[in-house]
């Protein structure tokens, strides 16, 4: 009989994701006719291995992380069974792959090319700024500061969500923030496990969040790509703000965020109301060194 005692070989990577996936998935959901009370939420792990085609006993292994070279074939019918999307399925990909562990340089401190720097200078309109893959906030424009002036500090973009109050008021949809920050995280986990300033950043929001503990814990896994926000700003009100996501492809690890109002709406009213309140200078990033270090 299945039970999900903690232990050091289920904590791997691909062994967390499948657990948690696993657990999102009920019986109805793929199918399987519900019989009787189960013990964990979920699937269980001999239904996943019915559904992908695999011995319990080798699923068992894959969770456990004692399995350590899958095929494609097999983690494609895992990826089937448990019903993951094409960025899901990408994630079980990376986070199986075996990985030859070898000695990281020291940490690197990224940094914005000047060029994109005055880039993002030229958008008088639009509030615009770069990630890193920690989501730490390495450069913006002066309207992505003001659109971001009542929180303490825009460093990163889960500290401000979930470590600063201003993110409530700030958010009108503030559960939904809070996930596409923590799936975007997770999806830079699986690109690179190692990267030791993720690992601060996930030590760090794990001991003084148990909202962002939840939500970690889900192995939702998503990038920044486009959508709509609804913010509430101190000094202009309500704004419904599109926003694109374009990687820098002289700097593939960082991503430049665009944020648009629909034109004649009173979100590009309001947001021309904020450019001219805050014209002037463009304030540095609030980050400390180990904000950009990696």
């Amino acid at each position: 009989m299945e039970t999900d005692k903690d232990d050091p070989a289920a904590e791997n990577a691909l062994g967390g994701f499948l657990r948690a996936r696993r657990a999102r998935l009920r019986p109805e959901d793929v199918g399987i006719p519900a019989s009787g009370r189960r013990r964990v939420p979920g699937l269980r792990r001999e239904e996943v291995a019915m559904l992908a085609g695999v011995s319990t006993d080798y699923y068992m292994r894959l969770e456990q992380g004692r399995e350590r070279h899958p095929s494609r074939q097999i983690l494609e019918a895992v990826a089937r069974a448990l019903r993951l999307d094409d960025e899901a399925g990408a994630h079980l990909f990376r986070v199986a792959a075996p990985s030859t562990r070898r000695t990281r340089p020291a940490p690197r401190v990224e940094r914005v090319a000047p060029h994109v720097r005055r880039l993002l200078d030229t958008w008088s309109g639009t509030p615009a700024f770069i990630l890193g893959p920690a989501l730490d906030i390495l450069a913006h424009n002066r309207l992505a500061s003001a659109l971001h002036a009542g929180f303490t500090q825009s460093d990163n973009l889960l500290r401000m969500t979930f470590l600063d109050p201003a993110a409530r008021h700030f958010h009108l949809d503030w559960d939904r923030a809070a996930e596409s920050t923590v799936a975007a995280l997770r999806r830079s986990a699986g690109i690179d496990p190692d990267d030791p300033r993720l690992s601060r950043i996930v030590g760090e929001l794990s001991v003084k969040s148990a909202d962002f503990r939840v939500l970690w814990a889900r192995h939702d896994v998503r990038g920044k790509t486009r959508g709509a926000k609804l913010f509430h700003h101190a000094q202009v009100g309500d704004l419904e703000l599109h926003h694109e996501t374009f990687t820098v492809n002289s700097a593939p690890t960082q991503q430049l965020v665009v944020y648009q109002a629909e034109p004649g709406t009173s979100s590009a009213d309001g947001l021309a109301l904020l450019g001219s309140l805050s014209a002037g200078p463009v304030p540095a990033p609030e980050a400390t060194p180990d904000a950009v270090s990696g």
